[in-house]
């Protein structure tokens, strides 16, 4: 296997070992996204089993002896020079410079989303916790107590009863 072939391939392996898909996958909320994120899934998977087999694969060596004996070892001799002498331009990686610098900010600007969604869920979370026990509180609770919890409210009020603002 050429040098640049088997170098792809060891990439691609290494970099689907490192992908958590099932931990995304429990991250995923709409239907909508869960499709996508399967398609997603799939093309990798297809993409990476092709660079697998397609360039762990050594080609088979040609029997040049059999084709001597067919065509004559002029002729066979003459496609074996110019089949030896074809060299295959080594693969030089020219965009993965360019675009490393980019790939690794949007990582930190990942990193960042992840931090602010996960400290917005954990927020949204104590207020539906709030709001629950608020609810099943309700039914009990006296103004007073209401008013504790909200002193906003209560300022608010008694700052209309002071200036006999009534809601009308």
């Amino acid at each position: 296997m050429s040098g640049a072939g088997k170098k792809v391939v060891d990439v691609a392996f290494k970099a689907s070992k490192s992908i958590d898909w099932d931990g995304m996958a429990k991250m995923i909320v709409t239907d909508e996204a869960r499709k996508e994120f399967s398609s997603l899934r799939r093309a990798f998977e297809e993409v990476n089993s092709t660079l697998q087999t397609k360039f762990s694969q050594e080609p088979e060596p040609i029997d040049w002896e059999y084709y001597r004996k067919g065509l004559g070892s002029r002729i066979v001799d003459s496609y074996k020079e110019y089949y030896e002498s074809v060299e295959i331009p080594k693969f030089v990686d020219k965009t993965t410079p360019e675009y490393k610098p980019k790939f690794d900010a949007l990582l930190v600007e990942l990193k960042e989303a992840e931090q602010k969604s996960l400290k917005e869920s954990e927020r949204l979370e104590k207020e539906i916790a709030d709001v629950q026990d608020l609810k099943r509180k309700l039914s009990t609770m006296t103004a007073d107590e209401y008013f504790e919890k909200h002193p906003e409210l209560k300022k608010k009020f008694d700052d209309e009863i002071r200036n006999d603002y009534w809601g009308y």
